[in-house]
């Protein structure tokens, strides 16, 4: 199991239910625009976790996944977490989206991956996992 040290747990996940559909929804789209495979998927997650955890440091240092799909994934990950986080301050006038939050959301998801990879160097099974449990609707930007 990745990052073994951030526990996460049904409550963490109903509190961040908004932020988990949103990052998912946005992985999903970055995956079947890009066609990118399961394993661009999981060397996005992983280097956005990255970034995560230095910024919990105090340190800013942005992790770049090297592989042009993961890239690209990572990126629309980032776009994710900045329109969700407007939304949020839009609806209660102040930022209430947690680095610490967006840190375990992209564990949960790194932790789908790896439960969904089929292994295969081209496989897309996870890919095929989120496009067959994500509706298309855009879930409402609230955090309870």
């Amino acid at each position: 199991m990745p990052n073994p040290d951030i526990r996460l747990s049904e409550k963490f996940l109903r509190d961040t239910e908004p932020l988990v559909f949103t990052l998912a929804v946005a992985l999903k789209r970055a995956m079947e625009t890009g066609g990118a495979v399961d394993f661009d998927a999981r060397e996005a997650l992983d280097a956005e976790i990255r970034t995560y955890r230095t910024m919990q440091t105090g340190l800013l240092y942005d992790t770049r996944a090297p592989n042009p799909y993961a890239a690209a994934i990572q990126q629309k990950l980032r776009e994710a977490v900045e329109q969700f986080s407007k939304e949020v301050a839009e609806q209660r006038g102040m930022v209430t989206v947690r680095d610490a939050d967006v840190l375990g959301v992209l564990v949960f998801l790194q932790r789908l991956e790896m439960r969904y990879n089929n292994g295969r160097r081209r496989g897309r099974a996870f890919r095929d996992f989120l496009t067959g449990y994500l509706p298309e609707a855009p879930a409402p930007a609230v955090l309870v």
